[in-house]
Parts: structure tokens; C-alpha cells; sequence
């Protein structure tokens, strides 16, 4: 939940076999000690870590027959 009661908390969707949509602006911090920011009013982000544009979402997982896993 938010900090301030008065503000509503984000909204995160998770697709099958695709990106997990969630409602920015976010900032995501990586297994590697970086951070990534954006100020979309939504963002993807990728599951499959195929994305060239890790860790936001390129669609690179429709180039696979069966999805990401």
C-alpha cells in the first residue's frame, strides 16, 4: 500500500505468456544493483529476458512459438 492513504496503489497485470503491465512511473531495481525509470503511465516489463531493451518489454517473446517460461 502507498505511503499516503489518500493515493491509490499501482496497478501491476500479469499476461499469460508475455510482460507484467504495470502502472508507472515505476523504477525497477535489478538483480545486478541498477535501477531502470520510467514515467509512462504504464510500462511492460519482460519476463522472458529476451527484451534487447531489458527489462522493459520489446515483444521479443512472440518470436517463440510456445510463449515465455
Amino acid at each position: 500500500m502507498p505511503a499516503d492513504p489518500s493515493e491509490k496503489p499501482r496497478r501491476v497485470t500479469v499476461t499469460k505468456d508475455g510482460p507484467v503491465l504495470v502502472e508507472g512511473p515505476v523504477e525497477v531495481l535489478l538483480d545486478d544493483g541498477t535501477s531502470a525509470t520510467s514515467d509512462r503511465f504504464t510500462v511492460a516489463l519482460c519476463t522472458c529476458r529476451r527484451s534487447r531493451s531489458y527489462p522493459w518489454c520489446d515483444t521479443s517473446h512472440r518470436r517463440r512459438d510456445k510463449g515465455c517460461r
